[in-house]
């Protein structure tokens, strides 16, 4: 596993298990074979419903907590105060003394008194690392003008059809990384089709999927796949012993289609 340095010195791996729309039945059982094949940042939400399951499935694994970086996301809150009670609420959900990273899900509410509360939090130890989630460039500058700690994370829609190229130089300045989310595209624009991605995966013995996330990886993107089998689970690790070469990355950075495939921003 390879590893980015957030602007506060903490460690955090480039690849981690992704949580969304897993089931809180099977999430216990999908975040366990994750850690057991090798993961060891796990990526949840508060909306995702399955803040416990991950809390459970990182208690049973036998791996020292300190080994494993917990990512989650309020959701809902409006003010200060809310702000403080939602991250105690996700602690006592995951059943731990501290979270690795939190992040603003999306710029709704007070943004400032949200990311203020998260300020005190970081400072108090419930908090390793703070940041943001699809806060794209307008919205990001506006927080960076006024918080007090710049954010050490902005997970944002990004796979080979959507770079945020703009963005990223933009955080690079500030000293923000950038973070994936759905870095296989969930699929869409018939991405295990491509034939500029199968062209690459057959010269590279690597998968489409594989591919994918290692443009992003060998850019200092940090991305989180997501998968309940754990045959993909498997393959999504197996990144780290190939590197694209520049002629391949020129070809993929030509796959931008300039807009969100979700209909997001």
């Amino acid at each position: 596993m390879e590893y980015v340095t957030l602007n506060n010195g903490v460690r955090m791996p480039v690849l981690g298990y992704g949580t969304y729309q897993t089931p809180p039945d099977i999430t216990e059982k999908c975040v366990s074979e994750a850690i057991s094949l090798g993961y060891r940042s796990i990526d949840t939400a508060q909306c995702y419903g399955n803040e416990k399951e991950v809390g459970t499935a990182c208690k049973k694994s036998g791996i020292a907590r300190k080994e494993l970086f917990i990512t989650t996301k309020l959701w809902g809150c409006h003010s200060y105060q809310d702000t403080l009670r939602s991250i105690d609420s996700s602690l006592k959900r995951l059943n731990m003394d501290y979270i690795d990273l939190l992040l603003i899900h999306e710029p709704t509410g007070d943004i400032y008194e949200i990311y203020g509360a998260m300020e005190k939090s970081y400072k108090d130890g419930k908090l390793r690392t703070i940041g943001v989630s699809n806060f794209l460039e307008e919205n990001y500058l506006k927080l960076i003008n006024h918080c007090k700690i710049i954010p050490a994370v902005n997970q944002v829609e990004t796979y080979v059809f959507r770079q945020q190229q703009k963005l990223r130089e933009l955080e690079c300045q500030i000293g923000t990384k950038h973070e994936s989310w759905s870095p296989l595209a969930c699929g869409k624009n018939n991405i295990w089709h491509n034939p500029v991605l199968v062209q690459i995966a057959k010269s590279n013995s690597k998968s489409v999927s594989q591919i994918a996330l290692k443009f992003l990886i060998q850019q200092g993107i940090m991305a989180v796949p997501k998968s309940i089998h754990a045959k993909h689970m498997k393959e999504n690790l197996e990144v780290f012993d190939f590197d694209l070469d520049a002629e391949d990355m020129q070809q993929i950075r030509k796959l931008e289609i300039g807009n969100s495939l979700f209909g997001w921003w």
